[in-house]
């Protein structure tokens, strides 16, 4: 479903990611390990047509979508949950997830998705009317994992969604990941949580300094291997 082929990501005459190379199977869930500066948040914005990609290519569905712009890639059925649960903070719960169902392929079935979602997660229908700037950190991460369901994606891309959050709400929204992805979306994390990453993907990729150092079925890595080269050791 998403193939990535040698990508190369700079900031200016930083390079950020060095001929990053992956492949996402559909239906699956893939996740993708690394410190802080590792490149992982640079190479998902690179593929969302939020970072330019210098060198490289990117293919969603076959088609090349290597610097297309972000609407675009999210009418093609990609969509991204950044990092830190970013909402429009004066808005409310329910007006931030209507964002979400702007574009083309996901208008008619607007109020539809909007069940689902709060099927999903029921306590946003009880603060449907409530701005979304006075929640706390795991309702906000929420309110974002919404707002991508929104669009009615085959692929949905999750950046370190567990940042700062505390255990029992991380382990509600990984519940939920698994929900979302046995509907049939195929799933990618970002993620500095090695267990967790082992525990829900089927393949992990670590990242190490802009590049990929170690990738394999998580049946097959063992928690040191992957480690090692988490610390570059």
């Amino acid at each position: 479903m998403l193939r990535v082929e040698s990508v190369d990501v700079f900031y200016n005459d930083f390079q950020a990611v060095s001929a990053a190379s992956i492949e996402v199977p559909q239906k699956t869930i893939l996740s993708i390990i690394g410190s802080n500066g590792a490149g992982k948040s640079t190479l998902m914005n690179a593929i969302c047509g939020i970072n330019k990609i210098r060198s490289g290519k990117v293919f969603f569905k076959d088609e090349d979508i290597t610097n297309m712009l972000p609407n675009k890639i999210v009418d093609m059925g990609l969509s991204f949950v950044p990092e830190g649960g970013r909402v429009f903070s004066r808005m409310t719960v329910r007006e931030n997830l209507i964002v979400g169902s702007y574009t083309k392929r996901a208008r008619a079935n607007k109020e539809k998705a909007l069940s689902h979602v709060y099927d999903l997660f029921p306590m946003l229908k009880e603060k449907a009317n409530q701005a979304s700037g006075e929640l706390s950190g795991g309702q906000r991460q929420m309110v974002a994992i919404g707002r991508a369901l929104m669009s009615n994606p085959e692929m949905i891309l999750f950046d370190e969604i567990s940042l700062g959050l505390a255990p029992t709400i991380i382990k509600d929204i990984y519940a939920r990941i698994r929900d979302i992805n046995a509907e049939g979306v195929t799933v990618v994390l970002v993620e500095q949580d090695v267990k967790q990453s082992i525990k829900i993907a089927e393949t992990i990729h670590v990242m190490l300094k802009g590049s990929i150092c170690l990738s394999g079925a998580s049946s097959a890595l063992t928690e040191d291997e992957i480690k090692k080269a988490y610390f570059g050791i």
